[in-house]
Parts: structure tokens; C-alpha cells; sequence
């Protein structure tokens, strides 16, 4: 029988860091209020006690200050685990990850490695307003050179990580602040994730739900609705979103003959467009409908929750634009 445990989402991230802490002598996190104050999320509550300040710095504000001393330290042969606080700050340290973690490998004529992971809290909710609530994933997994990953699960909160800091190159992982107080079952004696492929989340055979990050238990939460009235879907959960699991997504597609991308990034130039755009050049013929996408409104995200809410796709949209590709009343 598989043993299983009851975790929140941010135990989860605390598990992860934790054991690489552990594993690694080279590995070190560093970031703004992940020592003494214990994380702004409490993820790294109680490391600086166990680890030390060897271990558990905490840096001056300034985001293209210590993402670029932990890129740095990456060139040097350590193993930092960079926390940016929210996706946001990421943009002041958008020089360092894009014009040199992301280049030196090539400027380097293949010399030089950055294996740095940068963790940022990202998504959309908590009401953190236009300024900290963001699903910026697609800024990034536009960047050649970077690997970009989404935490969409429990699971991969708790091991994605460990993949993470083996990579010769520079990861991006998102972990999502709205999720943190979550509590999943997630099976005890799972070491490893594969960060190389998406993960079907749901096997079915009426339509691909394709989503990533907070979308992922939305999705599946109306897969499991969409049982009671006979609809069979299937639910990818991309996991990786640069680069892109083709594979996986054609082969669901090809199968179902219908696709829904669901995702809480702006609808514009966003991972659903890269999606969509993918499967009508490759598997045009393959479609029995048009791809559609539910994506964020494109507005700064509101305060006041309830048009918070309303900004971003919920599980009611999803269930409705299935039934409605599926001609279902």
C-alpha cells in the first residue's frame, strides 16, 4: 500500500529546501527576510536555526544585487537557491537573469555553466493588488537559456527543487503565494519528478484541458465535475514551460481531437498563445474544433476580491467552455 502524508503546499517548498540544504554542502539559500524572519511566507522558517548563517543568508534589498551574487556564486561552483519575495521584484533583477545567466553559457562558447535556481513567488491572489499579484511565467519562458518551471502540485512543490539544482543551467522555478495554505495527500515515497515533461494529471478521452501553476487543481476540480455529467477529460499539467513539452501536449490533442488552455496570465503573448500556435501548425488536421483559451483579463489585477475573482478563470468558466466546445447542455 502507498503511503500517503497530508501537507500544505508551504511545508511543501519547506520540505524541498530543507533536504537539498541537507544534501548538498554547496547548496545555500539567500534572499530578502529568508533568515530571521523566517521567509515572507514562513517558507524558510526555522532554517537559519538549523542551518546557520553559512547557510541561510539574508541579503540587502536589491533584487540585481544578490541575483547577481548568486549567479555568481553558481559560476564559482556553489549551488545557490535565490528566493525573489514575488514575481514582481523580479523584474529589477531582469538584467542579471537575462543578459547573464541566461548568455554566459553561449558567450562562453559553451565554458561556462550558471547551475543558480531562482524561486519566486508568483500568481494571482491573497488581493495583493495591481502591484504584487502577477502570473508573469510567460516574461520568462520567452528567455532562450533559461529552464522555467511551474509548481503546480504539492508534489512538485516537495521535489521539484531537487531536480531543479541539478541542472547545469540556470532554473526559474514558480511557486504560487495563493496556494501556500492548501493541504494535498501526496504519496511519502515519491523521491523525484521528472522536470523534463509535462504530467498528465487526468487520463481521458473527450478533451485536453491544458493549464499549468494555480490552474492545475482548478482544472482538475472541474474534470472531476465534468465526470458527473459524463464528460471524460484530460488534464496536462505542464510543469516545464521552458521548453515546452510538445510531445506530451500533441499526443493528449491527437487523441481528444479538442484542446482548452487554461491559464491566469494575460491572454496576449502567453504560454496559451505559444500552446495553440503549436498545435495548429503541427497537428492542424488532427482538430475536430478550434483551440480555445481562457486566460487572464487583461487588466491590472483589481483589489477588492470579488473582481479579483472575475480577472482570472475559475472553475464554473472551465466547466462552461467544455460544455460549450462539447455541445453539451
Amino acid at each position: 500500500m502507498k503511503e500517503i502524508t497530508k501537507i500544505t503546499y508551504r511545508e511543501a517548498l519547506k520540505q524541498g529546501v530543507r533536504e537539498a540544504l541537507q544534501n548538498d554542502e554547496r547548496v545555500f539559500l539567500m534572499g530578502e527576510d529568508v533568515g530571521r524572519y523566517g521567509g515572507a511566507f514562513a517558507v524558510s522558517k526555522g532554517l537559519l536555526q538549523e542551518f546557520g548563517e553559512d547557510k541561510i543568508m539574508d541579503v540587502p534589498l536589491s533584487e540585481s544585487g544578490f541575483v547577481g551574487a548568486g549567479i555568481g556564486a553558481a559560476v564559482a561552483g556553489m549551488k545557490p537557491i535565490v528566493e525573489v519575495m514575488t514575481v514582481n521584484f523580479g523584474l529589477l533583477a531582469m538584467d542579471q537573469i537575462v543578459n547573464n545567466a541566461a548568455t554566459l553559457l553561449h558567450m562562453s562558447g559553451g565554458q561556462m555553466n550558471v547551475p543558480v535556481v531562482i524561486r519566486m513567488g508568483c500568481g494571482i491572489g491573497r488581493q495583493l493588488a495591481a502591484q504584487h499579484s502577477h502570473s508573469w511565467e510567460p516574461l520568462f519562458a520567452h528567455i532562450p537559456g533559461l529552464i522555467v518551471l511551474s509548481a503546480g502540485t504539492h508534489e512538485d512543490a516537495r521535489h521539484m527543487l531537487a531536480k531543479a539544482l541539478k541542472s547545469p543551467d540556470p532554473v526559474i522555478v514558480f511557486e504560487y503565494t495563493s496556494m501556500l495554505n492548501i493541504e494535498k495527500e501526496i504519496p511519502v515515497n515519491i523521491t523525484r519528478v521528472d522536470i523534463s515533461k509535462a504530467k498528465v494529471r487526468k487520463v481521458g478521452k473527450d478533451i485536453s484541458i491544458i493549464t499549468y501553476g494555480i490552474g492545475v487543481y482548478k482544472c482538475m476540480d472541474a474534470a472531476n465535475e465534468l465526470a458527473s455529467i459524463g464528460i471524460d477529460t484530460e488534464v496536462v499539467d505542464l510543469r516545464i514551460l521552458r521548453p515546452l513539452d510538445e510531445e506530451t501536449i500533441l499526443a493528449s490533442v491527437s487523441k481528444t481531437h479538442k484542446a482548452l488552455i487554461v491559464e491566469d496570465a494575460w491572454k496576449s503573448v502567453s504560454i496559451s498563445s505559444e500552446i495553440s500556435a503549436r498545435i495548429m501548425e503541427k497537428i492542424f488536421y488532427e482538430l475536430d474544433a478550434p483551440v480555445l483559451r481562457l486566460a487572464g483579463v487583461e487588466v491590472p489585477i483589481p483589489y477588492p476580491l470579488h473582481l479579483e475573482d472575475a480577472s482570472v478563470p475559475q472553475k464554473n468558466d472551465i466547466i462552461n467552455a467544455v460544455k460549450k466546445m462539447l455541445n453539451h447542455d
